[in-house]
């Protein structure tokens, strides 16, 4: 177990490395891509429209983070003996196409039609009814922190740019440290793999609230 703990602590420290330097800037002002809207649009969200979403800098930032946590996660520590079900827990938990493809999954029930682009210009030329515009954040555990969190929000627009409603769904927790003595690898890879089940809460509310906001606007 001596050997098990080290490569444990020696994990969550290397991924505090991507973590902490490489942390997301994430923005308090998470749609400055776009004005803030002066009214709300009489434009009402409906199945049979085209929607284009579009990132803006917290998502981006958002995956850049996971990428590299995920990274970590996969091949900085090969030689550690770390445990495999351990190691599968941390990918599997900071998979960064989770919450874009669960997104994608969410919006394709509720619309006609979903395409992403890569910029605002992009979007507006494919001339859609909607715009949206997805903002998501993670917090994921290293040596320094136990809290895990995940957001994501969308906001959608007409094609004037103008504002019509949102959606959202966040979860969190504070979780003890994995790399406890104490702990045996069954737990240790469960305590891991709540960081995913937090990702999916957060998800699945999104998922309800976008389902209440479409059919609130029949």
């Amino acid at each position: 177990m001596k050997g098990q703990n080290a490569a444990l602590l020696a994990l969550v420290i290397t991924l505090a490395g991507c973590s902490v330097p490489g942390a997301p800037r994430y923005s308090d002002n998470p749609d400055g891509m776009l004005r803030p809207a002066t009214q709300v649009s009489t434009l009402t969200l409906k199945h049979s429209q085209r929607v284009a979403v579009i990132f803006n800098a917290n998502t981006q930032a958002d995956l850049a983070y996971l990428a590299a946590y995920n990274a970590q996660a996969r091949n900085g520590l090969e030689q550690n003996q770390l445990q495999a079900p351990i190691q599968q827990a941390y990918i599997d938990s900071s998979n960064p196409r989770l919450a874009i493809d669960t997104v994608r999954s969410s919006l394709q029930q509720q619309f006609a039609s979903v395409a992403f682009y890569p910029n605002l210009d992009a979007a507006m030329a494919a001339r859609p009814e909607v715009i949206m515009v997805l903002d998501t954040r993670s917090t994921l555990a290293t040596e320094r922190s136990s809290d895990v969190q995940a957001s994501v929000r969308a906001q959608f627009y007409d094609a004037n740019l103008t504002y019509i409603g949102e959606a959202r769904g966040m979860d969190g927790r504070n979780m003890t440290p994995v790399w406890t003595h104490t702990k045996r690898a069954p737990e240790i890879a469960d305590q891991v793999n709540a960081q995913r089940q937090v990702q999916v809460n957060a998800l699945q509310r999104f998922d309800a609230s976008l389902k209440a906001l479409v059919a609130s606007n029949p």
